[in-house]
């Protein structure tokens, strides 16, 4: 079992993720948990990409890009 975590929320705050966990079948513990590990995935995925993003060179998207051949977007793509 892991660590427990007293947390102090606004009373709308908690009725709605009350609401939320009770429409998603599972309990608030849960509930929390799971969108805890969302936002903590969001922020490791937006570190990781700048991370390998920093690490690029010009050159090599330069050579990658020019092997993409040049076509017309779908008309429904169109801008």
């Amino acid at each position: 079992m892991g660590s427990t975590l007293t947390l102090r929320l606004p009373k709308s705050l908690h009725g709605r993720i009350k609401e939320l966990a009770k429409s998603d079948k599972v309990s608030i513990n849960q509930f929390l948990v799971t969108a805890a590990a969302e936002k903590l995935s969001a922020l490791q995925t937006q570190d990781y990409l700048e991370n390998e993003a920093a690490q690029g060179k010009r050159k090599d998207f330069k050579k990658v890009l020019s092997a993409v051949p040049h076509t017309e977007p779908e008309s429904f793509d169109n801008l």
